[in-house]
């Protein structure tokens, strides 16, 4: 990492490395058992707290904000979240309003909102695509 990165200021994305590490070898060799680690890394990172960035669309004249979502070719919703600033800026075409969410909290909104599919993480590059179950499972809700 860049010692110059403002990731570092911010101590509740410290570690999220790992799970952009977990990503990046889910996607070289996608088994069920990767899939697992990278769950597990998940989790872990959410049960000490860390949290993720979540990008924020300005209000629109009710003053409500609300988050961003990504619509895939099949016409899903998704929430975004990344695990640090670099990978917000990778592919974003637009500046993004954002702000830091715990991982269960975000996961949370996305099970409680009938429209959203689930969440991707860093969806411009080292991107796993979590539906609910998947969330589920690492909330360790029974499926």
């Amino acid at each position: 990492m860049n010692p110059n990165n403002k990731d570092l200021t911010n101590e509740s994305l410290q570690g999220n490395e790992k799970i952009e590490t977990a990503i990046a070898a889910l996607q070289q060799e996608t088994t069920e058992e990767m899939l697992a680690h990278v769950l597990t890394i998940i989790r872990r990172s959410m049960k000490e707290n860390k949290q993720l960035i979540i990008a924020v669309e300005p209000p629109k004249g009710d003053g409500k904000i609300n988050l961003q979502t990504i619509r895939t070719n099949d016409g899903k919703q998704w929430l975004a979240a990344f695990t640090s600033f670099d990978e917000e800026l990778k592919g974003s075409d637009k500046i993004m309003s954002t702000f830091t969410a715990e991982i269960d909290k975000i996961f949370l909104t996305a099970l409680q909102e009938p429209s959203i599919e689930g969440v991707i993480i860093n969806p411009w590059n080292r991107t796993i695509m979590l539906n609910k179950s998947l969330i589920n499972i690492i909330l360790g809700n029974p499926v």
